[in-house]
This record gives structure tokens, C-alpha cells and sequence, in this order.
């Protein structure tokens, strides 16, 4: 039988903490109680019990033995070094997920938490190749972890018919490991996070330019492992548009794929792996195309009577391309949210109806003939500009939002996101769909809801809507979260919607996966895991049906 060889569960942590809190999001020093105006209007609007209840420290919670033998640890102790393996409590329940709510709801939980069995940091891919040789040999799964930031269960230290499941911290593939200034081209390290990505491209006066929400904490082998859009996708396109090459180390070989800015040399096996949320290979390095540092930023926000006169807007500035940067929009009920919660913007009179915001980036030139363009198609379209201040209050506070929705779990709110996309024809019944599908399902458990949504990226044929749902938790909050996710899910897979835009699909979104690709569609993604993965070990139970 296993035995437990490490230090007990006080023990401290033996490796860096990874940059996040470990039950909720980002940095505890940027988190914010709610104001006792919020409080009120929650408890009005919402009946929300805004006791708030405290949560447990980490040295109060219970996280399930250790699995792993003491001859598997010595194994890997062997590859990769003593200081680069723990089975410690402290070091693995960090690892133990992502950012989910039902993943910071279990936090909250003083109950046996699972999680990885350990976790090993290599530093090499001849040391990664190493740890997935012993792994398939010895049958334990392993979890590729990057920077946390999943909400879609990606993390979830599934074990399968496995023993043990390891969770494979990439921390220290960190670094720029070329740079093309002829060609705007850089290799990076899949441990690099956006922030030290924008840091060792600024020094050569490049950007990537590449701003999800989970920007300050992400890495560049996460952005390509689930198909990341960031922020300013309207300018510079999705993560895996960026991409023009890619390594990667399976438990049956290594490949380097990507040659020249364009090939005919048959299916883009690039494609295998964007998107591939580490079940078929562990990306170790990424080139991508990078871009001179924008030498002027325009900013404009606007005000349209309706969301439907917005959407028109934005489509019509993306089908004839001038090139903002950033596009987005706001229905009513985020707008009038938003503005209750910040009062940043004005009068409520003043951004009645739904608020966009638009930015522009490039040179002097480029930036003002695109404002102008665009700026001459939302007034056509019925939009009143609100000048520069929303959008750079936007910009200021847009990686800040979950610090919010911790707030507001700690406050008996529930709260959490959901996203999709479809053509623009389809775009509104989508929207009232999910919409409807969301309040039905909470309804049925008790709870008045507020259903936001917003569109937060655009294409020439349609466009993605970002849900946010704020309700009172009754009973067992994460059952009640469920309930309504699968009440969503199916209304987007009635409505011939993708099931995830950008949060990737993880465990989450994998029981509508088949309805999104079809039976054979699946059989093809079985036939190249057991290509690549033969004996099933990497990351198990996400992405493939």
C-alpha cells in the first residue's frame, strides 16, 4: 500500500506559492470589502443575507492524504530535485483547482479537500520528458498547472483509473528565449506570465498585446492551451492567432511545429494543441508574433438607447474594418449595475440604455483615421459619445472584476460568469435564451437573480456575449451554481452556439462537448490522445468526452 513519506500537514510549504491567494482570486492586497451602500442594494434588490461569514484560514482546512508512494517521490526527487517536489499540504492545496466560484466555494469548506497528490517543477524538457516517461510507466496522471487562473475545472486533480494524479508547475519555463525584430517575432517560455511577458518584450520596444482578464497572473502556455482572447482582440486577434510555432513534450515524443508565416505542408498540427488544455502534450515554448509598442492610445466611450442599436453598431465597425482596438458593449442591466456600483461615469440619466467602449491604438495616423471612421459609424448608428473618462475607467479597473465577485461570495451573494458566441443574425435570441435559462433555474432554487451580459469580442460574422450572474446563495451554493450552468449550457447547444468562447472547456463544459463536435469529432480527439497520451495520463477527465 502507499505510505505517506512526507512531513506532516503543518508542515510548511517546501516550493514558491503560486501568485495567487489560494481560495480566492489575485493578490489579497488588492481585494475590497463591499460598501455598505452595495450591501443594502444586494439585500434589496436581491434578498441577500450580507452576514458575512468568515473563511477558513488554510491551516484549518483538511486536505485528503497524499497518495503517492514513497518510491514514486523518490523517483521523481531523482529527475528534478529535491527543492523542485512536495507532497506538502501547504504546497498542493493551491494547486488543488482554479478560480471557478464552485472552486473558491469548496475553499470555504473545512471538509477533506482534494488535491494533487504532489507537485513537481521541472525546469527542462529533458526533465519533463523524464517525469511523463516515469508517470506512464508507473500510472499516475498528471495536471499541467500554469497560472491557476482556470474557471472551467481544467485543474481539477481528476485521478481517473489512476493511483495518483501530480500537478506539473511550469513556473520555471520563464523565460524569452528569442527575439526577431526583422520578422516581429519572440519564443517564449510556457511558465511566462503576461505581465513578464510585457516586461521582456517591452525592453526590445515590442508588446504581444494580449489582455484577458487573467492577464496579471496567466502564462503563455496556458494563452495556447485553451485558445485565450484577450481584451484588445479587436486589434491584434485571439492567442491563437498570435501563434506561429509551438513545442511540445507527450509521453511519446517532443514536437517543434510552426515553419514560415504560412504553409500548404497539410493540416496545421499546431491546431492539435491550441486548445488541447494539456491532454494531448505540456506546451514548453510558444512564438509568437509580437508588434511595436502602440506609440498613441485613443480612447472614446459612447451611449446607446438600446442593446440592440449597439450590436448593430459594433457590427457594422467590424464588418467594415477601421480597427479599434478594443470594442465592447454593455446591456442595460450591466450598465446600470456597473454605474451603481462606481457612480465613475455621471448622472444615471447621462448613460441611460448601454455603454460601449472603444480604444485605438498605432501611430498618430493610424489611430486618428480609425477613431474617425468608427467614431462616424456609432453616431450613424444612434450612439451619443460620453468622451474619454468611461473608457479609460474601464481600462483602469479591467483585470479587478473577480477581486468583486470574492466580495461578494464572502457577502451570501452567488456570483459568477459564463461566455459563448454565435453569428451576429443569431445574437439576440442567444442572449435572451441564456438570459431566461439562468433566471428559470435560480428561480427554481429560491433565488432572485440579475443577469448581465456584454459583448466582449467581435468578428466580421459574429460575436461573443459575456454573462455575469449575481443571485442570493441558497442551500448548497455549488448544486445551485450547477443547476443553473447546466440550464445555460443547454440553452446555448439548443440555440447552435459554441459551449465556450474563451474559458476553454475543461470538466465544466465537457458533457456538451460531443454536441459541439460531433460523435466522429470525438472519435478523432480519442484517436490522437491515444496517439500521443497511449496510456491516458495527462490532465484526465477535461476536454475529451
Amino acid at each position: 500500500m502507499p505510505t505517506r513519506s512526507h512531513l506532516p500537514p503543518s508542515a510548511p510549504a517546501a516550493l514558491p506559492a503560486p501568485p495567487m491567494a489560494w481560495n480566492a482570486w489575485g493578490d489579497p492586497a488588492l481585494a475590497k470589502p463591499l460598501s455598505d451602500d452595495v450591501r443594502n442594494l444586494l439585500h434589496t434588490l436581491l434578498e441577500i443575507d450580507t452576514a458575512a461569514a468568515p473563511a477558513p484560514a488554510r491551516d484549518e482546512v483538511l486536505v485528503r492524504p497524499s497518495a503517492l508512494s514513497g518510491v514514486h517521490l523518490r523517483a521523481l526527487t531523482e529527475i528534478v530535485g529535491e527543492e523542485h517536489v512536495s507532497v506538502q499540504d501547504a504546497d498542493r492545496l493551491p494547486r488543488a483547482g482554479g478560480k471557478s466560484t464552485p472552486d473558491l466555494l469548496r475553499r470555504r469548506s473545512t471538509g477533506p479537500q482534494d488535491a494533487p497528490d504532489a507537485v513537481v517543477v521541472p525546469g527542462t524538457e529533458e526533465e519533463l520528458r523524464d517525469v511523463l516517461a516515469l508517470c506512464a510507466q508507473q500510472r499516475i496522471a498528471v495536471v499541467p498547472f500554469g497560472g491557476g487562473t482556470s474557471v472551467v475545472g481544467g485543474l481539477d486533480p481528476v485521478r481517473g483509473e489512476f493511483g495518483a494524479v501530480l500537478s506539473l508547475d511550469l513556473r520555471r519555463f520563464d523565460a524569452l528565449l528569442s527575439f526577431d525584430e526583422v520578422s516581429g517575432e519572440a519564443v517564449l517560455g510556457a511558465g511566462v506570465t503576461g505581465p513578464r511577458a510585457e516586461e521582456l518584450l517591452g525592453a526590445h520596444g515590442f508588446e504581444l498585446g494580449h489582455y484577458p482578464q487573467s492577464f496579471r497572473y496567466a502564462t503563455i502556455g496556458g494563452f495556447a492551451a485553451t485558445r485565450s482572447s484577450g481584451q484588445d482582440s479587436a486589434g491584434y486577434g485571439r492567442f491563437d492567432e498570435m501563434v506561429r510555432g509551438l513545442r511540445v513534450v507527450t509521453p511519446t515524443g517532443t514536437l517543434d511545429l510552426g515553419r514560415g508565416p504560412a504553409s500548404a505542408a497539410g493540416p496545421d498540427l499546431r491546431q492539435l494543441f491550441l486548445g488541447s488544455e494539456g491532454t494531448l502534450g505540456v506546451i514548453t515554448a510558444v512564438r509568437v508574433r509580437v508588434h511595436p509598442v502602440p506609440a498613441v492610445r485613443r480612447y472614446e466611450a459612447w451611449r446607446f438607447p438600446d442593446f440592440a442599436a449597439g450590436a448593430a453598431a459594433l457590427r457594422a465597425v467590424e464588418q467594415q474594418g477601421t480597427g479599434p482596438t478594443v470594442i465592447r458593449l454593455s446591456d442595460e442591466t450591466e450598465t446600470a449595475v456597473n454605474l451603481a456600483m462606481t457612480s465613475k461615469i455621471g448622472a444615471p440619466q447621462e448613460v441611460s440604455g448601454c455603454l460601449a467602449v472603444t480604444v485605438f491604438e498605432g501611430t498618430e495616423e493610424q489611430t486618428a483615421a480609425r477613431h474617425e471612421a468608427t467614431r462616424r459609424t456609432m453616431l450613424a448608428h444612434g450612439a451619443t459619445s460620453l468622451g474619454e473618462e468611461p473608457a479609460r475607467a474601464w481600462e483602469h479597473g479591467r483585470f479587478d472584476a473577480p477581486y468583486l465577485r470574492d466580495a461578494l461570495l464572502d457577502n451570501g451573494a452567488l456570483c459568477e460568469t459564463l461566455e459563448t458566441a454565435t453569428d451576429w443574425s443569431n445574437l439576440a435570441r442567444l442572449r435572451a435564451d441564456v438570459t431566461a435559462a439562468l433566471q428559470g433555474a435560480l428561480q427554481a432554487g429560491g433565488s432572485t437573480s440579475l443577469v448581465m451580459c456584454h459583448i466582449s469580442h467581435v468578428y466580421p460574422t459574429g460575436a461573443s456575449l459575456y454573462f455575469t450572474v449575481v443571485g442570493a446563495q441558497r442551500g448548497d451554493a455549488i448544486a445551485q451554481w450547477q443547476a443553473a450552468k447546466t440550464a445555460a449550457c443547454d440553452a446555448i447547444a439548443a440555440a447552435g452556439a459554441t459551449i465556450t468562447h474563451h474559458h476553454a472547456v475543461g470538466t465544466d463544459h465537457r458533457p456538451w462537448m460531443e454536441q459541439e463536435i460531433g460523435e466522429l469529432g470525438v472519435a478523432v480527439l480519442k484517436a490522437v490522445k491515444g496517439v500521443l497520451d497511449p496510456v491516458g495520463i495527462l490532465n484526465p477527465g477535461k476536454l475529451i468526452p
